[in-house]
This record gives structure tokens, C-alpha cells and sequence, in this order.
């Protein structure tokens, strides 16, 4: 597709994207890069110059703009509410304007309060301006998907609340899109955003023009062009953390001790380790917490000296987030669970091993 206004100008080239069901796919690049005018263009605000964009197989040219745009969900920065009308009736316009019976929309209000994280009964009945900006945030996910369109939209929604909001609202909204299968196209100029949320990135520079088309880690660690490499950024191995899950070559296995072990055996174990700490676990193999050489004194079992971790992280989450809960509990050892199951520690120098394998390799001649 393509967009030229009647001056010359050209604000989209030829790009060509094919974006599966379910996927989401971030558009990101500077100011004047095409990204908005590549959604107005999906759901017509826009019309193209030239190219075809189908949804479902179905040229969007085929459908009036009015059916099309009640079967795309929108959001946006600002959000949009009505600020005359309640929670309830603004996630209500759609499903209204298609016709559906007051139980069925009654139905859908409840429903996606509740996925997004906002109790009906408290916030249903209350106006815009009674919210803060992350709960106007999630009214607009909300009323986005209200009429369950296959298709959403997202113009830099998270842009305009504070970082703490903006990070548990770009969680909740890949959540629910995980659970719904709703396709997305997502603008952002925040690559940090685009890389913890989408399935695959474009990246587009002045112009409208495309210059690399792919998945977070690749995007990140093998930029097609300077352009991308300038706009990722040099810091781009420390990002690509934030996509590389913790795997088990990356743990550390410490002394195991088991819950119901005697005091004297278990001393006598970690005496003769390389650690002061050992692990304990049942005999399942679920996680039970820690013990230093120093508690194991006088008679009874681990159990009876155990001490919690502070912290655990899941299996398969990324060496960013494992990192992050070290850095916040200040612990040498981060227990990895699959489940309850205990499979290993992940370690400060395990996260700076991982990092040196991600980075780009330099060659230094001689």
C-alpha cells in the first residue's frame, strides 16, 4: 500500500505487510515515519494511493466504511470516552449501533470490566473523569473489543499514563490479547514497548519506508540496515533480554537438601560442598526454601531451619525479568520453578554470561 497527497508528499511507500490471524505486530519508527497513517489507512479514514489491504481474504474496498470500521476495535492515546456518558454505555456504543439486545450488552459490560480488571459493580455506573488514567486506559481496551472484532487497532495507547501504569497496562493488554486471539497492529515509537509485547516489529523510517519486518529477538540482534541498528540502539543486548527466556543451561544447581533430612546428615553434606547454602525441596520436588551452614545446629530436620526465598521467577520467563527480581531483592540466587517444581537458581554472573552470548561479536584485527 501506498499514500501520496495531492503536494507530492508521499507518507507511506510501498509497503507490503501480511500479518496472521491472532498475531500482533508493532509499527514502530520516528515522527513522520507513516505508522498512524498505515492504521487510518486500515480502517479508511485514509484511503491508499495505491495497493490493496485485506482483512479475511476481503478487500476492505469491498465493504462501506461504516460496516468495516464497527468490525475493527480502536484505541487509542487519549483514550476517547464520552465524558458525558458512563463506563457501562461507552463500552455499550458498538454493540448498540449493531443492534444487540440490552442483556446481551448488559452481558458483554460485565464481561470485559472483569477482564480488564475493573469490578462492574464498582465502576460500571461511574463517568470518565472519576477515573484515573490507567482505569480510562483499560475502558478503552474495553469498548475496543465490545463488539468482539477480529481486528484491533492500537495508536500509541499507553503513551500518555506514568511508566509504572504504562508497563502492568502493556502486560494486561498482551494478556488479553493471548487470550482472545484478537489480531493487533500496534504503534509505538518506544521500541522498549514493541520488543516486550509483539509478535513481530516494523520498522519504518521517514518516508513511509520499510526497513525490516521481523521478530523482536532478530530485530535486535541482526538489524537489516544502519537505520534499524541506529534506532534499536547500541544498548540493543540488554533489550534482547527482555526476549530471551530463562532456559536450564542458564541455572546454577547448588546443594539440594530435602525437607525431612536430619540436621547432622544435611550439615555434613554442605561441609563437604562448595557452597554455605543448599536448596531444600520435598520429595516431590517442590521448593521449600533455604539453609545455611550457620542454622544447621543442634538436632531435628532442614525443615526446622528453613528460611523463604524472597523471591521466585517461572520457568520460560525472560533473563530481563530474572534480572530485574535479583536487582530488587538484592539476593545472589533467584530459584526458577516450573510450577512448584524447583529445577535451579539463576545467578547474577548467569544473566551476565547470557548477556555476553547475545551481544554482537567484534572482530579486532591485529
Amino acid at each position: 500500500m501506498r499514500k501520496e497527497y495531492p503536494d507530492g508528499t508521499v507518507a507511506v511507500h510501498g509497503i507490503d505487510l501480511d500479518i496472521a490471524p491472532g498475531e500482533l505486530v508493532a509499527l514502530v519508527g520516528s515522527s513522520g515515519s507513516g505508522k498512524s497513517t498505515i492504521l487510518r489507512m486500515i480502517n479508511r479514514l485514509v484511503e491508499p494511493t495505491s495497493g490493496t489491504i485485506t482483512i479475511g481474504g476481503q478487500d476492505i474496498r469491498g465493504l462501506s466504511k461504516t460496516s468495516l470500521r464497527r468490525g475493527i476495535g480502536y484505541v487509542i492515546q487519549q483514550v476517547g470516552l464520552f465524558p458525558h456518558r458512563t463506563v457501562a454505555d461507552n463500552i455499550a456504543t458498538v454493540p448498540r449501533l449493531l443492534g444487540w439486545s440490552r442483556g446481551r450488552i448488559a452481558g458483554r459490560i460485565d464481561e470485559l470490566l472483569v477482564l480488564v480488571d475493573l469490578d462492574p459493580k464498582i465502576h460500571a455506573k461511574r463517568y470518565p473523569h472519576q477515573l484515573s488514567g490507567g482505569q480510562r486506559q483499560r475502558v478503552g481496551v474495553a469498548r475496543a473489543l465490545a463488539a468482539d472484532p477480529p481486528v484491533i487497532l492500537a495508536d500509541e495507547p499507553f503513551g500518555a499514563v506514568d511508566p509504572v501504569v504504562r508497563d502492568r497496562l502493556q502486560v494486561q493488554f498482551r494478556r488479553i490479547q493471548e487470550e482472545l486471539g484478537k489480531t493487533v497492529v500496534f504503534v509505538t515509537h518506544d521500541i522498549d514497548e514493541a520488543v516486550r509485547i509483539a509478535d513481530r516489529i516494523a520498522v519504518l523510517r521517514t518516508g513511509g519506508r520499510l526497513e525490516q519486518f521481523d521478530t523482536p529477538a532478530a530485530i535486535l540482534g541482526t538489524p537489516a540496515t544502519d537505520v534499524v541498528a541506529e534506532f534499536v540502539g547500541s544498548d540493543r543486548g540488554l533489550r534482547r533480554l527482555a526476549v530471551t527466556p530463562i532456559e536450564e543451561t542458564d541455572l546454577l544447581s547448588p546443594m539440594v537438601l530435602y525437607l525431612d533430612e536430619e540436621i547432622a546428615t544435611a550439615r555434613t553434606k554442605v561441609t563437604a560442598s562448595d557452597f554455605d547454602y543448599a536448596v531444600v525441596i520435598d520429595r516431590a520436588g517442590n521448593l521449600r526454601g533455604w539453609v545455611s551452614q550457620r542454622l544447621m545446629t543442634g538436632t531435628g530436620t532442614v525443615g526446622d531451619r528453613r528460611r523463604r526465598f524472597d523471591a521466585t521467577i517461572d520457568y520460560g520467563s525472560s533473563l530481563k525479568d530474572g534480572f530485574a527480581e535479583i536487582v530488587q531483592h538484592d539476593v545472589a540466587w533467584l530459584p526458577v520453578l516450573e510450577g512448584d517444581r524447583y529445577l535451579g537458581v539463576l545467578t547474577p554472573e548467569a544473566v551476565h554470561s547470557a548477556l555476553r552470548r547475545l551481544l554482537p561479536q567484534r572482530v579486532v584485527a591485529a
